[in-house]
């Protein structure tokens, strides 16, 4: 009988070591970014002890001013937290009061606008590794309201990499392949590599696709090589879908019409349709992330309005999918697969419809199917986008160490590539 309180509390806290995605858990948080300083389209990636900053910015539909606080959160390579104390991984308090907010204007939506630069010299990681941001209120972390992935790098390795077209017959045309080698400096104690040293590669800065756990094909003493032809492949997918939202009375040619009320506005996107079965055409995009800007106004920040955007999907023949849901994705729904982001099919209409209340900015954003039936809820483009190996597509290779009996997973190793990288005569030049 006295195991059985243990027993207990072993099972209440078993949810707790589950990963922790993006997630925004208020509806009166909008438009929640974090990325490196001056550049929106960047990942939220620092080195450790360098002085680089990270931009937070987030609004509060909820009216009022707030006191909001932060924290970090270590967590291992697959984003379960680390069995550390925070004093292990935290120069300073274990959180910080953000202290930089305005209220909007120029708006019919009223919101006040947080941001802050992190880390701030009172609340700093000490290692490296992947953190979890997480903002909550009134210094109550059960009160969260968003969490945000973050990585701090300490740089022990050097990685050469290259995107080749898949040899496989299978995915020749729709995939891409990475293949790299990874270097260690001889400062590590690596004494088994397969254990020891970890491998996640991220396809546009999305993790719910990461490929991980990759088997090398040979090592040495500190060099370890990746070459297969099944493990770090990833489906192409397409040029992204784009919304121009800059301005609400300019209408860009994707939007198809707009209604102005007195305090607020309606935008209605043109009916997009199915794509898979067209052919590969190129044009720049964000690779589905979103910048909050605006052409109307001087600040972005607080001097931007909200809208609520209206999707269309149309399915080949108007007839829905008969063991699929679609659903819109992008960085504008963190690349959840949830409710929010799910389309609802119009009988009448012969349609799937959504709506999204954006920020003025400018979106990327796609359409993927989810398999009813299937066990892992995974995103595919193959039905509504299509795969094309021509695609341009950002990877980063992120490489993970752990000490002979280390508690925690530390990033020491990452390296960015694009797809064109090298690639001549594609469209006569090379990226």
């Amino acid at each position: 009988m006295k195991l059985l309180p243990i027993a207990v509390l072993v099972f209440l806290t078993v949810p707790a070591w589950a990963q922790i995605p993006d997630a925004v858990y208020s509806p009166a948080i909008r438009s929640v970014q974090l990325f490196q300083y001056g550049n929106q389209l960047s990942y939220p990636l620092i080195k450790l002890n360098s002085g680089e900053r990270l931009e937070l910015h987030f609004d509060d539909i909820g009216g009022g001013i707030k006191s909001y606080y932060y924290t970090f959160e270590l967590c291992n390579a697959d984003w379960t937290p680390c069995m550390l104390s925070y004093f292990d991984y935290l120069k300073g308090f274990s959180n910080q009061r953000l202290t930089n907010y305005r209220t909007s204007s120029l708006a019919f939506t009223r919101y006040t606008h947080y941001q802050a630069l992190l880390p701030d010299q009172n609340c700093m990681p000490s290692r490296s590794g992947n953190y979890i941001l997480r903002v909550f209120l009134n210094a109550d972390t059960s009160q969260t309201v968003f969490t945000k992935r973050l990585l701090v790098l300490d740089e022990k390795s050097v990685i050469p990499a290259t995107i080749q077209q898949p040899y496989n017959g299978q995915y020749f045309r729709t995939h891409q392949k990475v293949q790299f080698k990874v270097n260690l400096n001889e400062g590590l104690n690596v004494v088994n590599q397969m254990q020891q040293v970890n491998v996640v590669i991220l396809q546009n800065y999305r993790w719910d696709n990461a490929v991980s756990k990759l088997r090398p094909t040979f090592f040495s003493r500190n060099s370890i090589e990746y070459n297969t032809e099944n493990d770090a492949i990833f489906p192409a997918g397409k040029e992204w879908r784009w919304i121009d939202l800059r301005s609400f009375r300019f209408q860009s040619d994707r939007i198809a019409n707009a209604k102005y009320g007195k305090t607020s506005t309606e935008i209605f996107v043109k009916p997009d349709v199915d794509r898979s079965r067209q052919k590969f055409n190129f044009f720049r995009d964000a690779n589905g992330m979103y910048t909050i800007e605006t052409t109307e106004s001087i600040n972005p920040l607080w001097q931007t309005d909200y809208a609520t955007v209206h999707f269309t999907f149309v399915p080949e023949g108007n007839i829905p999918f008969p063991d699929k849901d679609i659903y819109l994705f992008g960085q504008l729904t963190n690349y959840n697969l949830n409710d929010s982001a799910k389309m609802v099919y119009n009988p009448d209409k012969g349609v799937y419809e959504t709506s999204l209340f954006l920020k003025q900015g400018y979106y990327d954003y796609s359409y993927v199917t989810i398999d009813k039936l299937a066990a892992k809820r995974a995103a595919s483009f193959e039905f509504t986008e299509g795969n094309f190996w021509e695609s341009e597509n950002q990877y980063m290779i992120l490489v993970y160490y752990r000490p002979l009996g280390g508690r925690a997973d530390e990033l020491i190793g990452c390296t960015s590539l694009n797809s064109f990288t090298g690639r001549q005569g594609l469209r006569g030049q090379s990226y």
